[in-house]
């Protein structure tokens, strides 16, 4: 893997900086973009050729983990880099870097989607399958143009197929029931046709059923504390209803709420970012590192951020957490692969169902790279995040919840 892209920033004469966190802007987008680099291109490359399950080691308590895990890694990776990937091809350094990876991810679902290769991991078995097909589907949606719409016919035809295969899969009463109405969406968007029930039915639970209040659900009728609200709900949610509202169906009215509901849990979000770049280690999943800011990091690329909360700030405190978990070496094994843990390898805080490929869940906080270079997420100069603010001793606004 080359880090040509990067050679040409050479580091600007610095001034003083007022804390020592300050970061140079142009810095920021270059850093994430080799970080998620560091963390995609094994998958990606692995199956472009057919080699991922052959390549890619895999660590599970579960006894049915090595089943599903490759599957995991490369949907994940997918549905975090897919709105940069939707960016396309220009003739920049990081436009010809995006026109590889689009050739890498376009290689790897033909691939994956095909009985006949090594690498055929696309199987729909019930039920951790729907997971993984469900986040897949929602990368489809985020890079429609570059991926989509550049897929052979047959190669669309059978994911189409392999889509429609999971309707025979029953969600649990939880967040699996945006699963299915996701899976419904993408078939909505790209066949024009879906199973109106399997679409509808999770939201209305969770607008009439599951809504506690302040922009936060409970994970289906018992309330836990964690991030499944941010890692998958909110995010869901979103998506779902955005294709609702294109296709004018009656549901999708509830977008409007459902917006400002995820923009209060992104400023939520926002404040648990602590000055130096960790956060509450609280409910499930924590092995999916910075995924558990999915939400903050879609509010950023959908520019829904609360109006108090400047752009350059959540760049900067989200920079901050990735620098944490990635600068160093700690999350990856000798050969490139994440291992399993939150801050090293930690197997004890990981659930049964947790493996190898469950760790790329952490892609998902990439998704602002779908914003321009010329956006404001990244042209806003370096702002201290909430918590930095308060712990430094200057102004911070008081925290302001919501009752719709």
């Amino acid at each position: 893997m080359s880090n040509s892209f990067f050679s040409r920033f050479k580091k600007e004469e610095e001034k003083p900086p007022e804390i020592e966190e300050k970061t140079p802007v142009w810095n920021d987008r270059t850093y994430w973009v080799s970080t998620m680099q560091k963390i995609a291109y094994p998958i990606l490359n692995n199956l472009s050729k057919g080699s991922l399950r052959k390549n890619m080691p895999c660590e599970s308590k579960g006894d049915d983990g090595q089943k599903f895990a490759y599957f995991e890694a490369f949907a994940r990776v997918f549905n975090g880099i897919a709105p940069w990937l939707e960016l396309g091809a220009d003739d920049s350094e990081e436009g010809m870097l995006r026109e590889k990876y689009i050739n890498f991810t376009l290689k790897a679902i033909s691939n994956s989607v095909n009985p006949n290769n090594n690498d055929y991991i696309f199987v729909v078995e019930p039920k951790q399958s729907l997971v993984e097909v469900a986040l897949f589907a929602q990368g489809l949606l985020r890079a429609k143009k570059q991926i989509w719409l550049n897929l052979p016919m047959d190669i669309q035809a059978r994911i189409i197929r392999e889509l429609k295969n999971t309707r025979i899969i029953a969600p649990y009463e939880n967040h699996w029931l945006l699963f299915t109405s996701m899976i419904e969406a993408t078939l909505l968007e790209f066949t024009g046709e879906c199973d109106t029930e399997r679409l509808t039915y999770a939201i209305s639970k969770f607008r009439d059923d599951f809504y506690i209040g302040d922009g936060i659900y409970s994970d289906g009728e018992d309330f836990e504390a964690g991030y499944y609200n941010s890692l998958v709900i909110h995010p869901m949610l979103n998506d779902i209803l955005k294709v609702m509202r294109k296709y004018s169906l009656s549901d999708g009215e509830f977008l409007d709420v459902q917006l400002m509901r995820s923009s209060r849990l992104s400023s939520q979000l926002e404040r648990m970012i602590s000055p130096e770049g960790t956060y509450p280690l609280l409910g499930k999943s924590l092995s999916y590192r910075c995924g558990v800011f999915h939400l903050l990091c879609q509010a950023a690329l959908l520019n829904i951020l609360p109006r108090n909360i400047s752009q350059g700030q959540v760049r900067s405190a989200l920079t901050k957490v990735i620098q944490k978990q990635f600068t160093d070496n700690k999350n990856f094994d000798e050969d490139g692969w994440l291992v399993c843990g939150l801050n090293g390898s930690q197997s004890d805080i990981c659930e049964n169902d947790i493996t190898t490929g469950s760790m790329y869940a952490c892609c998902s906080v990439f998704l602002p790279l779908g914003l321009s270079s010329e956006d404001p997420f990244w042209k806003e100069p370096f702002e201290e995040w909430s918590s930095l603010k308060a712990w430094n001793g200057h102004q911070v606004q008081i925290d302001q919840s919501i009752n719709f």
